[in-house]
């Protein structure tokens, strides 16, 4: 459900979801490292967590690693996983006085022992917070993260515990990595390219696209705002005739 921003004069959309684009090409037009970019670009996540939850938005859902990024050279993934690790750290400090709620979705079992802990510790650190609803998706596809979900409905359907004909779309919903949220109203794509990447292919079925040639590293409050005022102007029928 969008809400009215009254300052901004604007319908908010509830749910944000954003494909984090163009760190190590942002780097490189600075003649800097890929790692500059992605440090700059994890710098940016934080100012946007809070310019979207003061502009009224409730939900803000980021694609950070997918499963697709293991075939990235193994010294950038490194550098990656040092790079949210060092943000967990921070974000544990600060979750008190920014009031998130932060999820992580994704498959975990390639991760860390050290990783997994830190997660579990955020989320549950911030599990009672009232502010943004934060998550971030961390070795995620959209794909993986379907065929996880039917082998737990075959499990259960195998041991009794689930009639194939009680599957509905809700249902399927409950089995998913987002079941706790609501589907995205909008996507911000950075960088100019226009394609979903194997992110939140189920969820984003009425969800309006916004596509931007900014680099996220230069992604801001002001670029925020031009996604949200496109929103506001878009006619949502959800495939009813109005």
């Amino acid at each position: 459900m969008d809400n009215i921003n009254e300052e901004l004069g604007l319908k908010i959309p509830q749910h944000v979801a954003v494909i984090l684009d163009g760190n190590g090409r942002w780097a490189k037009k600075r003649m800097m490292p890929r790692q500059y970019g992605h440090a700059k670009g994890a710098q940016v996540v934080e100012q946007i967590c809070e310019d979207a939850w003061n502009m009224g938005i409730q939900y803000l859902t980021v694609y950070a690693f997918s499963t697709e990024n293991w075939n990235r050279p193994d010294s950038e993934v490194k550098i990656l996983m040092d790079i949210f690790s060092k943000y967990m750290v921070d974000k544990l400090q600060k979750v008190g006085q920014k009031n998130m709620k932060i999820r992580f979705i994704g498959e975990r079992s390639r991760l860390d022992k050290a990783m997994i802990e830190k997660i579990e510790n955020l989320e549950e650190s911030t599990k009672d917070n009232t502010g943004l609803n934060f998550t971030v998706a961390l070795n995620y596809g959209s794909r993986d993260e379907m065929v996880r979900a039917m082998r737990k409905m075959a499990a259960e359907i195998k041991e009794g515990k689930l009639e194939p004909e009680d599957i509905t779309e809700e249902k399927y919903n409950t089995y998913l990595d987002t079941a706790e949220l609501p589907d995205p109203d909008l996507l911000i794509r950075t960088s100019g390219e226009q394609r979903l990447s194997n992110y939140l292919l189920w969820q984003l079925a009425y969800t309006e696209f916004y596509f931007t040639d900014v680099m996220w590293p230069d992604f801001n409050k002001e670029e925020l705002a031009k996604a949200v005022e496109w929103y506001a102007n878009r006619d949502r029928r959800y495939g009813k005739v109005k």
